[in-house]
């Protein structure tokens, strides 16, 4: 049976729990080689039963990027897909955004995406094809609220997408954002400890918070041949959140 990503090396950040682990779990199964990375250990263990790979990595360790592209590249040669998936989430508005929180949260989510797109653009401009896969949120899309520097993040991971998307496709790379609404992984779980999960849910229109699997399946659809018209956009999925 053939798969959609057949014969393609794929890299997630992220990989260990939640949407990374999903899209590890679906591209496998798809025909992939996948790739996972992520501060988390646990990743170890889906990455064994996907029969991928895994490595311990902070995604904003330029040399750790440098490191694992160099890796794949000599056992494969080439990088297909790369997803910037890791990411980190707080509800806090102003006043309760000190700067240890506000640099973390740029380290990760902006300056992570960042050296990954760096790390890979390379190998796939070499190589005249790939997809990058930037991970925003519907915060990207419209304020966040009480989530400060959460959203300016995800804002900043929009303009990236777009301004990678124009640099690299006529080298037939194609680079676009996901931005998902409330999804249950245990990121949500920052909702609860605010109290306002319950709030947040009763604001979906499709009346339900979606799986990881769907927006795996999103992701999929962008890291195949199936998208490869397609750069340079954003691509929604939050049950109607920011229609």
């Amino acid at each position: 049976m053939t798969g959609r990503l057949d014969d393609k090396v794929v890299l997630i950040s992220g990989g260990a729990r939640g949407q990374g682990a999903s899209e590890g779990r679906l591209f496998a199964a798809e025909g992939a080689t996948v790739y996972l990375t992520d501060v988390l250990t646990e990743g170890r263990a889906v990455a064994d039963e996907i029969g991928g790979t895994f490595f311990e990595h902070d995604v904003t360790d330029a040399a750790a990027w440098e490191a694992i592209t160099k890796d794949i590249v000599a056992e494969h040669g080439r990088v297909d897909v790369l997803i910037n998936n890791a990411g980190i989430f707080r509800i806090a508005g102003l006043a309760d955004t000190d700067r240890e929180l506000w640099d973390t949260m740029l380290a990760i989510n902006q300056t992570g995406v960042f050296l990954g797109c760096k790390a890979v653009a390379p190998i796939m401009v070499e190589q005249q094809s790939g997809s990058i896969i930037n991970i925003s949120s519907i915060a990207g899309l419209r304020g966040a609220g009480m989530a400060l520097a959460y959203g300016a993040t995800k804002w900043a991971v929009r303009g990236m997408t777009r301004s990678l998307a124009q640099e690299l496709a006529p080298s037939r790379v194609r680079v676009n954002s996901i931005h998902p609404g409330i999804i249950d992984t245990p990121m949500a779980d920052e909702f609860d400890r605010a109290g306002v999960r319950e709030m947040v849910a009763e604001r979906i229109p499709i009346g339900y918070e979606a799986s990881a699997d769907e927006v795996a399946k999103l992701a999929l659809f962008l890291a195949s041949d199936d998208s490869a018209y397609c750069t340079g956009s954003e691509f929604v999925v939050d049950g109607g959140m920011t229609a």
